[in-house]
C-alpha cells in the first residue's frame, strides 16, 4: 500500500500540524512564495512519487488560498503522486450555491469544477453550507459532521430546558438533527435580508419562554444574524442563549457584535484560523476528527463511525 504524506497550505498550517500530530506523521515539506506582483509559487521539497497525498487547506479568505490549493494539486500530479485527496475543513464560496436572482454565478459549483479539473481525486470537508453541494463534485466527497465535536460539550453543560434554534428556515434540518439527538424542541428564527450581511427583519417561530436555547448554524461571518437572533430569543423569554457554529469566519465587526450581544457563549471549530479573541468564544479543534478520516480513507474503510447517530 502506498504511504501517506500530508501537506498544508499557508491558510491552515496550524490546524494541519495538529492533524498530522494526531495521525502520527510529520507534515510534508513544501514552500509557497509570492512574487512582488502577488503571483504564487508552490513547490514540494521532498519526493511524493507513488504516495497518497492529503493536501490540507481551508479556503478562507478564498482567493489566495484557493489558488495555492490548485497549485499544490497540480504540483502533486506532475510529481507523480498516486492520489491527491483534498482536506478542506471550510469550503469557501459554498454560500453561492444557487441562482437566487438573475445574472449571478453559482460559485460553489464553479469551485468544485476547478478543483476537479486541477486533478484532485477526492475531497474531505465538513458542514457544507448546503448538503447538496456534494453533488457539485464529480469526485468522491467525504462530508464530515461537526456534531461529533459539539455534542459532548453540550452534554457537559447539563442545561435544564434545552431548545435548539435555527437562525433561518434554510438551516432548520441542521438544528432538527441536534434536537432529535437530545430529544428536545426546536424553533426557527425566520429572517428577511435586504442584501448580503444585512438583515431587514426577523421573527421567532416557536415558544422559548424559560428555555436554554442553542442556536445552530454552519458558519458565523459578521455575527449579525446570530446576535440579532439571540436578542430576540431573550426578548421572548429565553433563560439563556448560546450558539454553535462550525466555521468561525468572524469578519468585519464580528467580535464586537458578539461581545455586545445577549449570547452567553459561542462555540466554533478551528476549521478557520481565529483572527481575534473574545471571552464569549470557545474554539474546539477538529484535528482528531480529520486525522481519523484520513486514516480510514487511506485504509479503504468506512467513515460512518466518525458520525454521532
Amino acid at each position: 500500500m502506498a504511504s501517506v504524506k500530508i501537506f498544508a497550505g499557508k491558510g491552515t498550517n496550524t490546524l494541519a500540524e495538529k492533524i498530522a500530530q494526531f495521525y502520527g506523521n510529520p507534515l510534508g515539506k513544501c514552500s509557497s512564495q509570492k512574487f512582488s506582483d502577488g503571483e504564487l509559487h508552490v513547490s514540494f521539497n521532498e519526493s511524493v512519487r507513488g504516495n497518497d497525498l492529503f493536501l490540507i487547506q481551508s479556503t478562507s479568505p478564498p482567493s489566495d488560498n484557493i489558488v495555492e490549493l490548485l497549485l499544490m494539486i497540480d504540483t502533486a500530479k506532475r510529481a507523480s503522486a498516486k492520489s491527491v485527496t483534498l482536506v478542506v475543513p471550510y469550503y469557501g464560496y459554498a454560500r453561492q450555491d444557487r441562482k437566487d436572482k438573475p445574472r449571478v454565478a453559482i460559485a460553489a459549483k464553479l469551485m468544485a469544477n476547478v478543483l476537479s479539473a486541477a486533478g484532485a481525486t477526492r475531497i474531505v470537508t465538513m458542514d457544507l453550507h448546503a448538503g447538496q453541494i456534494q453533488g457539485f463534485f464529480d469526485i468522491p466527497v467525504d462530508h464530515l459532521d461537526a456534531s461529533a465535536i459539539f455534542i459532548p460539550h453540550i452534554k457537559n453543560l447539563k442545561l435544564d430546558n434545552l431548545i435548539f434554534a435555527s437562525p433561518d428556515v434554510g438551516g432548520s434540518a441542521r438544528a432538527r438533527s441536534y434536537a432529535k439527538f437530545f430529544e428536545a424542541e426546536m424553533v426557527i428564527c425566520d429572517k428577511h435580508r435586504k442584501r448580503a450581511n444585512e438583515i431587514a427583519s426577523m421573527q421567532v417561530i416557536g415558544d422559548v419562554n424559560g428555555a436554554d436555547v442553542i442556536i445552530v448554524d454552519d458558519l458565523i461571518d459578521t455575527a449579525g444574524t446570530i446576535c440579532k437572533a439571540a436578542g430576540i430569543l431573550k426578548d421572548k423569554g429565553a433563560k439563556s442563549v448560546r450558539a454553535i457554529c462550525t466555521h468561525g469566519i468572524l469578519s468585519g465587526k464580528a467580535y464586537e457584535n458578539i461581545e455586545a450581544s445577549a449570547l452567553e457563549e459561542v462555540l466554533i471549530t478551528d476549521s478557520i484560523p481565529p483572527k481575534g479573541s473574545s471571552n464569549k468564544i470557545k474554539v474546539l479543534t477538529v484535528a482528531d476528527l480529520f486525522a481519523k478520516a484520513i486514516r480510514k480513507i487511506h485504509d479503504h474503510e468506512s467513515i460512518s463511525s466518525l458520525f454521532i447517530q
